[in-house]
């Protein structure tokens, strides 16, 4: 394991993704990438009396299935990183507060899946495990209330405004098996260009994908063509083209090999989501159930995953403060 560069992080010894499971709530499981989730939802709250309630069931029974997935026992998984949207990561501790695994609540907002697997990798390849355990979790439903407005005030949702994905995805990390690897992690910097719109949530976080998408070019050496698919966490339609402009600018043409989460998620012609999907399960249930697979099936060989997150809460938002974005990427390669 070595620095490459300014922010990047090179394996010598590949840190493997063994296994993933994702599960989605109802709206997901309408959209265009049903078939690939482990479960769909037909009901928000899945039997619970609270959002909250529900989502740590969600994050709970993701993480049962990637363990019975992956045929390791839960005793021998060394740590497990993982976090949400919620104060506190109030889903991720509570719904894994069963499972006796040393435990780190990461927030990183909407990048905290791929936040999680860039420690979770570190953790790997310095041999401190043998076995690391990431997952995530979101509800449309708890993060409008904490974030934007209670659902029952019936607030319209502007043009710009996402829908926050009701999931969880999880993974787990492993050094030895056939892949897919992670090769390199590049962390990201808090980057703010003073956005202050907490319903447009694209623009404020595509500055930050730019600036780590661009270091990881530069630190490695690697040109975007070096990658099968290029792959953003939520940035939505808006936030996509956002930063394919801007890259653009920089010199760097993404769009053949370029995609976002958030657009993949839902269709936009049948369901009413504005400019796509965005939450900590946007990314981590798109990967866990469709990009892992292309992987394991060799349809994609090289693939840059780039997770976006807001690092805002609705404190901040109330004091009238900008938008901080932040954006973690990882290299996966076959």
């Amino acid at each position: 394991m070595k620095k490459v560069g300014k922010q990047t992080i090179s394996f010598d010894a590949p840190p493997i993704i063994l296994e993933t499971a994702s599960i989605v709530g109802p709206k997901e499981s309408e959209g265009p990438m049903a078939k690939y989730f482990d479960q769909c939802l037909t009901d928000e709250f899945w039997g619970e009396k609270t959002w909250e309630k529900a989502e740590s069931k969600i994050i709970k029974e993701t993480v049962n299935t990637v363990i019975s997935k992956s045929g390791i026992p839960s005793k021998d998984i060394d740590f497990c990183f993982a976090g949400d949207l919620l104060n506190q990561c109030i889903s991720s501790s509570f719904g894994l507060r069963a499972l006796n695994i040393p435990f780190f609540g990461v927030f990183g907002a909407c990048s905290t899946f791929v936040e999680s697997m860039c420690l979770g990798s570190v953790f790997i390849e310095s041999g401190a495990a043998k076995y690391v355990l990431c997952a995530t979790s979101s509800h449309f439903c708890s993060a409008e209330k904490q974030f934007r407005f209670p659902l029952e005030l019936g607030n319209q949702r502007p043009p710009t405004s996402q829908w926050t994905v009701t999931g969880s995805g999880a993974s787990i990390l492993g050094h030895v098996g056939e892949g897919p690897y992670i090769t390199h992690i590049t962390p990201g910097k808090i980057v703010d260009m003073g956005i202050k719109d907490a319903n447009n949530m694209g623009a404020a976080m595509a500055p930050a994908a730019l600036d780590t998408i661009i270091q990881h070019f530069e630190d490695t050496g690697r040109k975007p063509s070096y990658y099968d698919a290029i792959i953003s966490g939520d940035l939505g339609h808006i936030g996509k083209d956002i930063l394919n402009e801007m890259m653009q600018s920089k010199g760097y043409n993404i769009k053949s090999l370029y995609n976002d989460c958030g657009v993949l998620m839902f269709d936009k012609n049948k369901q009413d989501t504005h400019s796509g999907g965005s939450g900590c399960a946007c990314i981590g249930t798109i990967f866990s159930g469709y990009f892992f697979k292309e992987l394991k099936e060799k349809r994609i060989r090289r693939l840059l995953l780039v997770a976006t997150g807001a690092l805002m809460n609705s404190t901040s938002t109330q004091q009238g403060e900008s938008i901080p974005g932040i954006a973690h990427a990882i290299s996966i390669e076959i």
